[in-house]
């Protein structure tokens, strides 16, 4: 395709404004192949401002860039969670189940709870209400649970509010307050300020039936051999 000597020398003069590819195209109304207006502009002198203005659409094209990657990524990441859901979807509707549901526990307790000592309790402590709420319903589908046998002690920083944090984890457990111990402050924090705002301290659960806690024991031992075996 010829261009007419006007439009070349308006390109010209465009360009040496210091006006891009893009612009040229956008000013003249034309899409005027790259090599085309290269070979125009072979001796063109370029203001100095070109450079940073250059460097300057360059950043603004890898942010625009950066933006469009971060969401492919979140919309590939997403349906790869949910891909992720749907397989284990099946395995969860078990937990309602009473066997998979004691292994669970058994797995919960060996990692978690503390180990048979001749008391007349066992506990699981965690700042995690996930690993509370699990403990307690799993507790409730593999035995004859009784929620008097339930105690709470909320474990803190010496600047938290008790109250807020006992109320929290009544919420949580649906334990009542009567079944809450004295709550325990650790020494070492007076005088610390708490960092993390939302950190509810720990919430240890006495069930006070040592007969459950070796019955559980037993079945993370026996789990544990037959793996090993």
């Amino acid at each position: 395709m010829s261009y007419n000597k006007l439009l070349i020398q308006k390109a010209i003069k465009l360009r040496s404004e210091g006006l891009t590819y893009g612009e040229i195209r956008s000013a003249l109304n034309l899409e005027i192949p790259k090599g085309t207006l290269h070979s125009w502009f072979r001796d063109v002198v370029l203001p100095k401002s070109y450079c940073n203005k250059v460097s300057k659409l360059n950043l603004e094209h890898l942010k625009e860039a950066r933006v469009v990657a971060t969401e492919a990524n979140k919309i590939k990441r997403q349906a790869f969670l949910s891909q992720l859901d749907k397989i284990n979807k099946p395995i969860a509707d078990l937990i309602n189940t009473y066997e998979p549901a004691k292994i669970a526990l058994a797995m919960l307790c060996l990692g978690e709870a503390s180990k048979y000592k001749a008391t007349k309790s066992f506990n699981l402590g965690s700042s995690d209400p996930r690993i509370i709420v699990i403990f307690l319903a799993l507790l409730k589908i593999c035995f004859d649970f009784n929620p008097e046998k339930v105690r709470c002690t909320v474990q803190c920083r010496a600047d938290q509010n008790i109250e807020e944090l006992e109320q929290f984890w009544q919420q949580v457990t649906g334990v009542p307050k009567r079944l809450f111990y004295k709550a325990q402050i650790d020494p070492r924090t007076v005088g610390k300020p708490t960092r993390k705002l939302d950190y509810k301290g720990v919430l240890r659960v006495d069930y006070l039936d040592t007969k459950v806690q070796l019955e559980l024991e037993s079945l993370s031992d026996l789990i544990y051999n037959r793996i090993r075996n």
